[in-house]
């Protein structure tokens, strides 16, 4: 470990206060409306006030804030894309972007909350629930008075839905679950779940279906929450169904429907986690940069340094790649783009921006030295939950072979026009 150098002091104590006030200097902000640039600024400014101070003490404690949550209902962070009658935010999905990004620089485990109440849950309820869906649920989910999770993941069926195991039987006016569930972002917390299980067990993808069930239905039972290596303020858990009952009116569109509602739910939710990695990942470059600035070797600022300016160099174009990628799809979904264009861009915002976010956490550690290791800097926080960002929602290897295969069913003919 180095010991102590002139200016590592100094560059902690800056980037606890100018880490959410430094001026944007992003080239895509010149697509961006004075709406998008309003509503980043007021995030960004809540969660300097209401997070960043409390995120270490949170991940030591591995405590979810329940404080918190009624706060995101103020401010707008549940479901921003949902409709002003629902109680959402009626925003477009750029909007949505922008806002997982600036909690990120908070939090990534209130981010994760968040992302799962807007794009897991709500999302699901408006597009393929029932008008009484709507009703009943959105407005609480809105507001923060309940959260919601997502559970499709089995203990050994995660990114192979149609071999899922929980079943779901019809009997009279209610369903019937059997089956369990795992690694469930916000298990334990919730009060309501949007699972998925068999209700024809022979028939593949096509006997899946979705329901919504509330958190203290009989037979409904939330058992093992995981310590994690990062997002530590985020709950991940199992959660179990024992002959669990539930009305029949909670079946979320129609039977044998919920693997294209879960893929419709995927191609919307994974640029979400990709605007977690790129949350990350600039918020580990602005800590990078400010520091290269003060922490001095040989006579001058580690930034004069060649290698260590190229990293940065390296660090901030990657992160500008990400964004203008991100960004990308997010106008695609607003545009209100449904084909094989936009799950190909989902999949490769979610890849390349997560992948991003690892490379980057993990060169602005090196670019502490020693102080990066140390928990007292964020910069190895940031590192430990960049990982997960390359696992959930579809690992980065399925993001590939989903990427491959829409490029396959591609019509690329024409280039191969004249040669012989």
């Amino acid at each position: 470990m180095p010991n102590t150098a002139t200016g590592s002091a100094k560059a902690k104590k800056s980037l606890k206060q100018d880490r959410y006030e430094q001026p944007d200097f992003y080239a895509i902000d010149s697509l961006l409306t004075e709406e998008h640039k309003l509503i980043r600024s007021s995030i960004r400014d809540f969660a300097k006030k209401e997070i960043s101070p409390y995120i270490e003490d949170w991940a030591q404690r591995a405590y979810f804030p329940y404080e918190i949550v009624k706060k995101f209902g103020e401010i707008g962070a549940f479901g921003p894309t949902i409709p002003h009658e629902y109680g959402g935010g009626g925003l477009d999905y750029i909007s949505y972007g922008i806002i997982m990004q600036e909690l990120e620089r908070g939090d990534s485990g209130m981010r994760s909350t968040a992302s799962v109440q807007g794009s897991l849950v709500m999302y699901p309820i408006f597009n393929f629930g029932s008008e009484q869906q709507r009703k009943k649920y959105l407005p609480k989910l809105a507001s923060g008075e309940w959260l919601g999770c997502f559970g499709l993941t089995e203990p050994d069926h995660g990114s192979n839905p149609g071999g899922m195991r929980t079943r779901a039987r019809k009997v009279g006016n209610e369903y019937v679950l059997n089956g369990s569930k795992r690694f469930i972002t916000n298990a334990g917390v919730a009060n309501l779940y949007t699972v998925f299980a068999k209700t024809d067990p022979d028939a593949g993808h096509s006997g899946i279906s979705a329901f919504v069930v509330e958190a203290d239905s009989p037979g409904f039972e939330v058992g093992r929450i995981e310590p994690k290596m990062g997002i530590k303020g985020s709950t991940t858990g199992e959660i179990f169904f024992n002959d669990a009952r539930i009305p029949a009116t909670n079946l979320l569109g129609e039977e044998g429907g919920g693997f294209k509602i879960a893929m419709r739910i995927l191609d919307r939710s994974r640029p979400g986690i990709g605007a977690q990695g790129l949350g990350l990942a600039q918020g580990a470059t602005d800590y990078a940069v400010e520091y290269a600035k003060t922490r001095e070797t040989m006579g001058k600022p580690i930034g004069q340094h060649q290698l260590i300016a190229g990293m940065l160099a390296d660090m901030e174009t990657k992160c500008e790649a990400a964004r203008g990628l991100l960004y990308k799809v997010g106008q695609m979904i607003d545009q209100g783009d449904t084909g094989p264009e936009l799950t190909k861009l989902s999949a490769m915002a979610k890849l390349y921006c997560t992948d991003v976010a690892m490379e980057v956490t993990t060169d602005a550690v090196q670019v502490l030295g020693g102080y990066g290791y140390i928990q007292e800097y964020p910069v190895e926080r940031m590192m430990r939950d960049a990982k997960i960002t390359q696992i959930y929602e579809g690992t980065n290897q399925i993001q590939r072979l989903v990427i491959a295969r829409e490029m396959l069913k591609e019509n690329r003919a024409f280039l191969l026009a004249g040669v012989s």
